[in-house]
């Protein structure tokens, strides 16, 4: 099996911290693949090449779908794969892993794998875990008693994907990149900044969580608290994204994510950034990002 070791960072959730406080870490040692997260919150994996089931391409407009079954952490994990028309050369196209939003489904963020496929870039997109709903609190409580947190399972299934994508003769393994919506952009930075031969993340009508600025404000806190929130918070992976750029894409007038809260996280990157900035009212891609989606996505893809 393919094996690659990882590295992640993420962070803690604001205004949550003080009711948290009293719980006693425990070290993981019942994984079959170990998992480990740093002082600093960094989450450390060995990613392995998962066994996949893939059915037979059917014709869907400007492509080719088939869907996915691999197996990740302990889940069967269901996916899309497009695949567009064009180049016939094996190992030429560019595959973006596209992670959608909370309570989005996989068919749902077709919309947006078919423009990509129009730019050229094959797609895997998948159900993620609850359909990409999370449990802080849960997390907290699994982390804690040593057991894995299913939003660091959620980080897993995206590299997972990456793996699978790569796999494929059509794609060109070298340039994958990570995109997500929502919530699904926080686990592509975070997945685009373990996974070192990534090409770099569009994270579309998303942010951090502020970890580090609920820590100073909340004083004195249980550092295993910390920890914890920290490796769920996509703004610890900022500083270990470059050289790879991020991307992000924001509505000024964002129904669910505010607009400053994208411009704090943007704020707290290191270059090469780029924030683009839309007019739409709507949380999650619209037609008016399609210019900045093209143009990033082709620098990235670059041979």
């Amino acid at each position: 099996m393919l094996e690659r070791k990882t590295g992640i960072g993420l962070m803690l959730l604001v205004g949550v911290i003080a009711l948290l406080l009293g719980w006693h870490f425990f070290s993981n040692s019942s994984s079959a693949v170990q998992w480990t997260v740093s002082d600093e919150g960094i989450l450390d994996y060995v990613v392995s090449m998962p066994q996949y089931n893939l059915s037979p391409p059917q014709e869907d407009g400007n492509s080719t779908l088939s869907t996915v079954q691999f197996q990740s952490r302990g889940e069967n994990m269901a996916a899309l794969l497009r695949i567009p028309y064009g180049d016939e050369k094996k190992g030429s196209i560019p595959g973006i892993v596209l992670l959608p939003g909370a309570t989005v489904s996989k068919e749902r963020e077709q919309k947006l794998a078919r423009h990509l496929a129009d730019l050229g870039f094959a797609s895997i997109t998948l159900d993620q875990r609850n359909l990409g709903g999370i449990d802080p609190k849960g997390d907290l409580q699994m982390f804690l008693k040593g057991e894995e947190p299913t939003e660091h399972k959620m980080v897993y299934d995206a590299l997972a994907a990456g793996d699978v994508l790569r796999s494929q003769i059509e794609i060109d393994p070298t340039r994958i990149i990570y995109a997500g919506e929502s919530n699904g952009g926080r686990f592509a930075i975070m997945a685009c900044a373990l996974d070192k031969n990534a090409r770099g993340v569009l994270a579309i009508s998303t942010c951090g969580y502020g970890t580090d600025a609920a820590i100073a404000s909340a004083g004195a806190v249980d550092k295993n608290q910390v920890r914890f929130y920290r490796s769920i918070d996509p703004e610890t992976y900022l500083s270990i994204i470059p050289p790879r750029p991020l991307v992000m894409i924001h509505s000024r007038n964002d129904t669910i994510i505010p607009y400053q809260l994208a411009e704090q996280t943007y704020a707290r990157a290191m270059l090469p950034k780029r924030l683009h900035t839309v007019g739409c009212s709507v949380h999650g891609y619209c037609a008016q990002m399609d210019e900045a989606i093209k143009e990033e996505l082709t620098s990235m893809a670059v041979k």
